[in-house]
């Protein structure tokens, strides 16, 4: 990590050349500018930057789409804000002479000045959701736990081959296995030890179930250090598989075989920094409060865990990845699964995929919380046994399914507002209306000749 001084210090002795000012968008990518380091510490600093209003309206191909109101081709797409967040400015290892640092996103008034902050910007949604934390002498610990697919081909071969008959790094199931990462460790290496270089504490690497499946976890920190750390990691480990000749993906189902998730651990602390989920060996009250408002909020908010139309391909029994929304202690068939003891009793939230905006599940999470702990929400008893083959409630199918619960949860316009609620349901629509619209391989597998 880099503060100003240092920064200003590299950049006169000529370490430093570039500076990388991103903001992270609906998607949960880094958009942003390559600033030449001079412009950046001698304008960016004090007056921050500007960019297209369309990076918060656009789908995942960038393309203009109809239906929001913060930015059409009736306002103009006119510009916002990026301002510069210090507390996130650091090294970027995996290019020479580079820094990077986070903005938040702000409105550009009448006068062209900048003012409030772009509520539906997710690093704001989050924010907003940890003031109201704040406000209960509460603040938020995260981890996320990142899986993904990695593949001996370039990004541009697979692109060419519309992602089909890919070689992934290992040829079978190296969950654990020594030698499954030993198969790769080059890669594996870089990544970690480079995002130890750009300011984050990785604990472990391990292989996974799907051919070529591997995870590599980091230490969990506050809810917005965390969701920042993971953004850049998602981008940075993509740019150093590309720079070693491999493609990797964080989609939630590449293929048939198990998906990439990304677990979700989250646990509060008092005003103090005292952790309050645990009571003895067990959770507390507050604890059972805001697991029982996760279970009550789980399918409403469900589109800030699983964004995608791929997302709900996922959920599948007996893969790893939940159908059922129950909770239990140390149990891996249920959504939410309590792991930890005394002060790193936590909750796992199993739902979220690798292609999960960090800052929105999260927000999500937290918003579910308060729920259960404003409402004193009882909390019903831990689930023992297989979760797959339960009556417990569901997990939506379809993001048709969740974008609709979510449009329409009182519980979702209370945390977030409105504004917010309609700018993400019309994502959800884009993405409905083009998946609609679209003529899928399977489709001309199974209609071509025979029908």
């Amino acid at each position: 990590m880099l503060d100003v001084t240092e920064l200003v210090r590299q950049v006169e002795a000529g370490a430093i050349d570039t500076v990388l000012v991103a903001m992270t968008d609906m998607q949960g990518r880094l958009q942003g500018k390559r600033c030449s380091a001079r412009y950046f510490v001698e304008e960016v600093l004090d007056q921050a930057t500007e960019a297209c209003n369309y990076l918060l309206a656009v789908d995942v191909e960038m393309t203009t789409v109809d239906g929001y109101e913060m930015s059409s081709w009736e306002t103009g797409y006119g510009d916002f804000v990026l301002r510069p967040d210090l507390r996130t400015l650091r090294l970027v290892p995996w290019w020479p002479g580079t820094a990077l640092v986070l903005c938040d996103v702000e409105q550009v008034d009448q006068h062209g000045k900048p003012g409030q902050p772009v509520t539906a910007s997710p690093r704001q949604v989050l924010r907003a959701q940890l003031k109201r934390l704040a406000e209960h002498g509460l603040h938020a610990y995260v981890g996320t736990e990142l899986e993904f697919l990695v593949f001996d081909d370039t990004y541009e071969h697979a692109y060419r081959t519309g992602y089909r008959d890919l070689t992934p790094a290992n040829q079978y199931n190296v969950d654990y296995s020594m030698l499954g990462t030993g198969r790769i460790e080059p890669l594996l290496r870089r990544i970690r030890t480079e995002m130890s270089g750009a300011g984050m504490y990785v604990e472990s690497a391990k292989g996974e179930c799907n051919p070529g499946q591997h995870e590599i976890a980091f230490r969990y920190d506050e809810a917005l250090v965390t969701c920042d750390n993971h953004s850049i990691y998602k981008t940075g480990a993509k740019e150093i598989a590309a720079q070693d000749g491999r493609s990797l993906t964080f989609m939630a189902k590449y293929n048939e075989r198990e998906g990439n998730s990304c677990h979700i651990h989250v646990s509060l602390r008092d005003d103090e920094g005292k952790p309050v989920f645990a009571d003895g060996d067990g959770p507390s009250a507050l604890m059972r409060h805001f697991i029982a408002g996760q279970l009550d909020c789980l399918r409403e908010l469900i589109y800030f865990l699983a964004p995608n139309i791929n997302s709900y391909k996922r959920f599948q029994a007996g893969s790893f990845a939940p159908t059922a929304l129950a909770w239990g202690r140390d149990n891996r068939t249920c959504a939410l699964r309590v792991v930890g003891h005394g002060p790193s009793l936590r909750l796992e939230n199993r739902i979220p995929g690798g292609d999960v905006n960090p800052y929105l599940a999260v927000a999500a999470a937290i918003a579910a919380g308060l729920h259960g702990i404003d409402q004193q929400l009882p909390l019903e008893p831990e689930f023992h046994g297989n979760a797959y083959r339960s009556q417990r409630p569901r997990v939506p199918r379809t993001l048709r399914e969740a974008a609709q619960l979510f449009g329409e949860s009182k519980v979702a316009q209370q945390a977030f507002g409105q504004d917010v609620v309609r700018h993400y349901r019309n994502a959800a629509q884009v993405e409905l209306d083009a998946y609609d619209a679209a003529v899928t391989d399977w489709e001309r597998v199974r209609g071509f000749e025979r029908l």
